[in-house]
């Protein structure tokens, strides 16, 4: 069984980041979080994504 990674909107990946879209776009531009899939003229983010840019934040904070 396939396990389905939900596509994001820019919208419910800057709420999930708790940033505004405008952050969430620069973030993109300065390859902090990946670039969206294309489908057509949608920009959709997988969700996996989202939260793997989370984790590697994490990874990359000092204590």
């Amino acid at each position: 069984m396939k396990v389905i990674d939900p596509l994001l909107t820019v919208r419910e990946s800057a709420s999930i980041l708790q940033m505004s879209v405008a952050t969430f776009w620069r973030r993109v531009a300065d390859g902090t979080i990946p670039k969206p899939v294309k489908l057509g003229g949608l920009s959709r983010w997988p969700e996996s994504e989202v939260l793997a840019a989370i984790e590697q934040a994490k990874a990359r904070r000092t204590v």
